[in-house]
């Protein structure tokens, strides 16, 4: 079969006909699919594999070798999914996708979409308002939080440190920081060295006296202390590090602030959410993760810089062969690591418009509130152990006990839980102990799923003999 690059009007509304009943059927049984599944995989790999053809395959053919790959893997879309840091997709932004997509405009430049660049605009407006950030702040969507914290980082450099001063300059982060911010340091020049880990108190939050330490010994050193990197929502436990006062002591000392705060930043939207996070809006730059807290698609990152010309200063550039496009106004190019991108504003901006605020503030709230059903189902059964009180919606928890054994009995507690198919959990090791995790963030799990996860740890904690 041969299909053209550029099928008459008729072909492309059966092709799209087709795709849209595919991913409607998929979008409908996502409730009574298994949270996980990735038995026979290996088969379904192997059936993907072989040479590339000349000819083309019928739609529908193809749409058969994608179902299998889509069915044996995490559900991250479905209710069941309370792992890692679970996603969403809402519907209206794969919407968005297929529009931006198929117009393809380009939107790096302003001059070269005017009126789509000004959508996406608008859209990082709605989120820097909603962090509480002054007029004067500009942000960029970026793939995720790994770009957006390494965009910070270079920020931070441009407005702190001295030209070429990179051996003596450092940043600061915790022991609970995600990975991703001590790989984006690496990336922009800083040598491993220069990393602080900070201690943590008991509730896993970056210990502000611990920072002032070790700032005032790196001065002593004759070092460069420049920036020091709270998180809005730690992946293992949800913790937010005190900002006031890191804010305190990073003003003593010249220090640049950058609230990681790509899992939790969105809860500032929850009943009572801004009391969670107070005095984030003074950060000189925050971390957001749309594909987290509003539920979007994978690959949907967020920078806000309170002092918008910041990331001008940082990321704008100059190419000739870029002369009939330059305008008074800078575009995404000019602000961010990236020349070609794609549109990635229309995946926020049509949810937004779509279904309005509100939507997205109660079904946050709710999942701070499942999460603090699960703590208090949990911390009355004698046999677990929680490591905190949840601060957003993360629960970390273990049956009680210590050393290696206990530890196979918690593996072995998850991997059953996890073999039932309804739910789906995560493991993490803290001071140096296994401990498993729930997190609630996908706008389909209510309560009627997370019942399932209690009920199942309950059951087979009792069957393992806890």
């Amino acid at each position: 079969m041969r299909y053209p690059l550029e099928p008459e009007p008729e072909a492309l509304r059966a092709l799209t006909d087709e795709v849209a009943r595919f991913v409607v059927e998929h979008v409908a049984s996502l409730t009574d699919q298994p949270a996980s599944d990735l038995e026979g995989v290996d088969s379904v790999r192997a059936g993907l594999v072989g040479p590339v053809s000349e000819m083309g395959s019928p739609l529908s053919v193809l749409l058969d070798e994608l179902r299998p790959a889509i069915a044996k893997s995490f559900n991250t879309a479905g209710p069941g999914y309370l792992a890692f840091i679970p996603g969403g997709g809402v519907y209206a932004a794969a919407l968005g996708d297929f529009i931006a997509c198929a117009v393809n405009r380009y939107v790096g430049v302003r001059q070269a979409a005017p009126a789509l660049v000004q959508i996406e605009e608008t859209a990082l407006r709605w989120l820097a308002d909603l962090m509480g950030y002054p007029e004067a702040a500009r942000g960029i969507l970026t793939s995720g939080g790994s770009l957006s914290n390494l965009s910070a980082i270079v920020r931070a450099r441009v407005a702190r440190l001295p030209e070429g001063d990179l051996q003596r300059g450092i940043l600061y982060v915790s022991a609970e920081t995600h990975r991703c911010v001590a790989k984006a340091a690496r990336l922009a020049g800083f040598p491993v060295r220069n990393v602080r880990v900070v201690d943590v108190d008991a509730r896993f939050r970056m210990r502000p006296d611990a920072l002032e330490t070790e700032i005032r010994a790196d001065h002593a050193r004759g070092l460069h202390p420049f920036l020091v990197v709270p998180s809005v929502g730690t992946t293992n436990t949800g913790a937010i590090d005190p900002l006031p006062e890191i804010l305190d002591v990073a003003r003593r000392h010249g220090l640049w602030t950058h609230a990681d705060a790509a899992y939790g930043g969105f809860f500032r939207l929850a009943e009572g959410g801004e009391a969670l996070m107070p005095r984030l809006p003074e950060c000189d730059s925050i971390t957001l993760d749309p594909h987290k807290g509003l539920f979007l698609p994978y690959g949907t990152g967020c920078l806000l810089v309170r002092d918008g010309k910041a990331l001008l200063r940082a990321h704008a550039d100059h190419a000739d062969y870029l002369q009939d496009v330059v305008g008074e106004e800078p575009g995404f190019n000019d602000l961010s690591p990236e020349l070609s991108r794609d549109f990635r504003g229309l995946r926020l901006w049509l949810p937004i418009r779509l279904h309005g605020l509100r939507p997205f503030r109660d079904a946050l709230t709710e999942k701070l509130a499942l999460t603090r059903r699960a703590f208090e189902e949990l911390r009355t059964d004698g046999r677990f152990e929680i490591l905190d009180e949840p601060q957003l919606s993360i629960l970390a928890f273990r049956l009680k006990g210590d050393g290696e054994a206990t530890d196979a009995r918690n593996a072995e507690l998850l991997r059953r839980v996890n073999a039932r198919g309804r739910v789906f959990l995560s493991s993490t090791r803290m001071a140096g102990r296994y401990v498993l995790r729930i997190c609630v963030l996908s706008f389909r799990t209510h309560e009627d799923r997370l019942r399932d996860a209690i009920a199942a740890l309950r059951e087979e904690a009792t069957a393992l003999g806890a």
